[in-house]
């Protein structure tokens, strides 16, 4: 019944030969993106509806110009003098018609929001603003100011050599301080989550959850209209079914295949295969709040216990590395003289034996339905954990979990042992540290270990300090050290991004941050 369903659902769309349709692997936790965390609401929001300060360009390895089209840092690190722009529109949809463009007051409102707990739009997200929160900005920002129409002055209450790349993140999306004034005044503050407005290159249309999401090219987009009249997203949870929509021509790009998907399709005449490496890690991260898993020996036993390279063989099918440390080996600061868990039961059991565990224990391990690139078979890595697991005497019930739901009780702590994924936004180090390792990122939930130690925070947080790489390297040396010895995550994967896409897509390039940027795609017929 349900793939009956798909002509009548796509033959419409495809009539359009200025429509791209992309599969996507799960819906958003909505559009008001500094309320969440996940890449997919990312990809459905901050990257096709918003534009930042600054953006990464992962080709050139380097911050450049977005909405501010300069800016100038002072010599002691302190204050960011930003120069916006001029002439950049914001969208006009049926509920919003702007009457001016972007300025200063925009920019303004989109991070005092986060900040201060005194601003009317900053209880709006009930679950707070956890990128904001992790990375610290309440404590590191001292004022956001108005300089000028278009000028911004930000100071920092210390010197943060990751501030400005932060500014890259999806969280970091500038919002139209006038539309939250609109929605404010009617009452109707929610209305932002469901309804956004931004300047980016596509126009939100509709949305309808676990089908798909709509949105039109912004004619008035100041980086020039997109190629693609219309940009669909396809929402399909199984992988197997994304393949069989690219196949007939119902999506024109599938993200997140199956390994063997990715292999089919070099095979296809049809299809093209777009790759490039992650900036990624696929983990379990391991709840050290929750008893016997407060016990480092404990965490050191499942690090041991588990056939790592067997695990990457039969999931990824070889689509990817054995992850020895957080991040992959090619990100500067890499600690290279860290000896990794090797697969060893048997000193497993010993550890568990001097941590008073030696007849077992029982445990839960969480993980999603779907696949995703840093899960693409969620049930066989789980059962490969569990089995593992057994061997050494621990009981290990698996618990799947809708993705939403996943994300929200996790970040609540309520996890034991939870495969999870972290893609890095901007190539420096810090981005795995601060919002996965910090103090500040247990309150926020995005530190899925659960662990605050003070001086794994302090050389996370003095490695930011200071610009200069070498030292910088040191103090990354020590967080890495201590996250190793204290075994916070069971590291799995470095995946390889691929996308497939039909043979007439042209001008989309793979990110390895995840990041989707369909502006300049095209779709040739």
């Amino acid at each position: 019944m349900r793939f009956a369903a798909l002509p009548l659902l796509f033959a419409p769309l495809l009539a359009q030969a200025a429509t791209l349709s992309v599969c996507t692997e799960a819906s958003p936790d909505g559009f008001d993106v500094v309320q969440y965390n996940s890449l997919t609401t990312t990809n459905a929001s901050a990257d096709v509806l918003m534009n930042r300060l600054v953006e990464f360009d992962p080709t050139r390895g380097e911050l450049v110009p977005s909405l501010a089209e300069r800016w100038q840092v002072s010599q002691d690190g302190l204050t960011y003098d930003f120069t916006l722009r001029p002439d950049v529109k914001f969208h006009q949809t049926d509920y919003f018609k702007p009457s001016r463009d972007l300025n200063a007051d925009d920019v303004v409102f989109s991070f005092e929001r986060m900040l201060d707990p005194k601003h009317p739009w900053h209880g709006v997200a009930k679950g707070g603003y956890p990128h904001a929160q992790s990375m610290q900005w309440p404590d590191l920002i001292k004022s956001v100011e108005k300089v000028g129409d278009h000028q911004v002055r930000i100071v920092l209450n210390r010197p943060d050599a990751t501030f400005l790349p932060t500014l890259s993140m999806g969280f970091a999306s500038i919002y139209s301080a006038e539309y939250a004034d609109q929605l404010l005044k009617a009452g109707k503050p929610e209305q932002l989550n469901s309804e956004p407005i931004g300047t980016g290159p596509f126009v939100f249309n509709r949305f309808q959850k676990d089908a798909a999401i709509r949105y039109e090219a912004n004619a008035n987009y100041f980086g020039g209209k997109p190629k693609v009249d219309n940009l669909i997203y396809a929402i399909t949870p199984d992988a197997a079914v994304r393949m069989q929509r690219l196949k007939r021509g119902e999506c024109q790009v599938a993200l997140s295949p199956k390994p063997q998907d990715v292999t089919d399709a070099q095979k296809d005449s049809t299809l093209k295969v777009v790759q490039t490496p992650a900036f990624m890690t696929a983990f379990v991260g391991i709840n050290t709040q929750h008893a016997p898993l407060d016990n480092p020996k404990v965490r050191q036993a499942i690090n041991l216990a588990f056939d790592k390279k067997n695990y990457v063989k039969a999931v990824f099918e070889n689509s990817a590395t054995p992850a020895d440390g957080i991040y992959p080996p090619t990100t500067w600061g890499y600690a290279k003289d860290i000896t990794p868990y090797a697969y060893d039961p048997e000193k497993a059991k010993a550890l568990l034996a001097d941590a008073g565990q030696k007849e077992g224990f029982s445990t839960t391990i969480w993980t999603r339905p779907s696949g995703s690139l840093l899960n693409p078979n969620p049930s066989l890595g789980a059962q490969m954990l569990q089995a593992d697991l057994a061997k050494i005497g621990v009981k290990a019930d698996i618990r799947v979990i809708e993705w939403g739901e996943l994300i929200r009780r996790a970040k609540n702590g309520e996890h034991d042992l939870l495969f999870m994924g972290w893609a890095g936004d901007n190539g420096d180090p810090d981005n795995y540290l601060t919002p996965q390792f910090s103090c500040a990122s247990v309150k926020s939930g995005l530190n899925f270990a659960r662990y605050c130690d003070q001086t794994l925070d302090t050389a996370i947080r003095e490695g930011k300090a200071v610009s200069n790489q070498a030292e910088r390297t040191k103090r990354y040396h020590t967080a890495q050290q201590i996250i190793h010895d204290q075994a916070l995550w069971l590291p799995l994967a470095h995946p390889t991004v691929s996308v497939l896409t039909r043979q007439g897509v042209e001008g989309y390039q793979a990110n390895p941050f995840g990041r989707q940027d369909f502006s300049k795609a095209s779709v040739r017929r």
